[in-house]
């Protein structure tokens, strides 16, 4: 099996050192520009581009990235409770033909309450994911080019539809995250890829095999992904000493105060990530060659694969043994990292090459839209 490899754009940061300003880059579009086209020339398949109030705009960077890519994709998210699905679906089709048919999409419900609140949403983790799933029913159906009419909890819409459609059929695809009972049900019954952050083999086993079952339930079938970060040099020996390197400049009260910030979240998957490494710089490697201490201080994905090329193959062949197809890896800087992956450890996988994009537009068989509608054709022609 092929595996599809995803980079990370840092729109909320990047540098040398967790933690710290010291070795900390500006982050402005012209190196934003030289992550994505890095990654675009050594054959990653797309980009995640993460989402919140400690980030750029995703929608905004991926549509900036557009014309500097050829083969990229882009990995936006969709926020149920903040936007419009409808107005959602309309900028998700426009998003999917100005690059060509490279629009990718994330459903992220969100964990951090007080975030939250300050976009207006006030659900607890059980009414979010309620809304998502409202929201995500009206999203794929507009988008596959439905009239839709829907009389949810959470969202209500009368004559909901596109007009213009994607370049991919019947849509583009959807990914989505969560680790509990109700991100699994929706995952299950909504979306294309379902995303784990890289716990141990084991762990991720477990819950790959409860979705699928899930899933299975209502006659469907789902594929995996997985988000890591990855420290990988020439030897193993010099990959742990960068993985150190990382994490030097953090001191105890740092570590306290990141902690004390994340606790709030009520998102099953930061609670995961967080008791792996419990706050402690002590025993990071939680299962072997997976290093928790990107997660002391960062929220999200909290985990790296430390080797050499050989050995974090190894690692990456073990998670695709479970049966996920598609890695969104990262590393510390974007920039330099994501040409250590390509230079030593793509050869050391199978790997999907990524091509070139079709065409874009569309062309209205009526001319310019009148009236906010197509008009019927025995009229138009009049």
């Amino acid at each position: 099996m092929s595996l599809n490899i995803f980079w990370f754009l840092p729109t909320h940061g990047d540098g040398h050192y967790l933690g710290t300003c010291e070795g900390a880059r500006a982050v402005d579009h012209g190196y934003l520009q030289q992550v994505a086209q890095a990654a675009d020339r050594l054959g990653f398949g797309g980009v995640l581009i993460p989402t919140g109030r400690s980030c750029e705009d995703s929608w905004l960077v991926a549509a900036s990235l557009i014309p500097v890519t050829q083969r990229l994709k882009f990995l936006v998210a969709l926020r149920p409770g903040i936007v419009s699905p409808t107005v959602a679906a309309r900028q998700a089709a426009t998003l999917d033909r100005l690059s060509g048919g490279r629009a990718l999409f994330n459903l992220v419900t969100g964990g951090d309450p007080d975030e939250l609140a300050g976009d207006g949403l006030f659900l607890s983790h059980e009414e979010r994911y309620q809304a998502s799933v409202e929201f995500t029913r009206i999203w794929r159906r507009v988008l596959e080019g439905e009239t839709v009419d829907y009389d949810g909890q959470h969202i209500t819409v009368k004559g909901a539809k596109l007009l213009y459609p994607p370049i991919q059929q019947p849509r583009p695809p959807l990914y989505f995250g969560g680790s509990s009972e109700a991100a699994q049900d929706l995952a299950a019954e909504q979306v294309e890829m379902v995303l784990t952050w890289g716990e141990p083999p084991a762990a991720v086993a477990e819950k790959i095999q409860q979705v699928r079952d899930k899933a299975a339930k209502l006659g469907r079938t789902v594929r995996f992904g997985i988000r890591l970060h990855v420290i990988v040099r020439e030897t193993n020996e010099e990959a742990w000493k960068a993985a150190d390197k990382l994490i030097s400049h953090l001191d105890d009260a740092t570590i306290a105060r990141a902690q004390a910030s994340l606790s709030r979240f009520d998102s099953v998957g930061q609670q995961r990530m967080a008791a792996l490494h419990g706050g402690s710089r002590d025993n990071l490697e939680v299962s072997p060659n997976l290093w928790a201490g990107v997660g002391l201080v960062r929220g999200g994905a909290g985990t790296a694969l430390v080797g050499d090329g050989p050995t974090v193959a190894a690692r990456v062949n073990e998670y695709a043994e479970l049966g996920i197809d598609t890695f969104i890896f990262s590393g510390y800087p974007h920039l330099e990292e994501s040409y250590r992956v390509a230079e030593l450890l793509f050869p050391h996988l199978d790997i999907e090459r990524p091509e070139l994009p079709k065409s874009a537009g569309y062309v209205s068989p009526f001319g310019e839209m009148v009236a906010n509608d197509i008009l019927p054709k025995a009229a138009s022609q009049s």
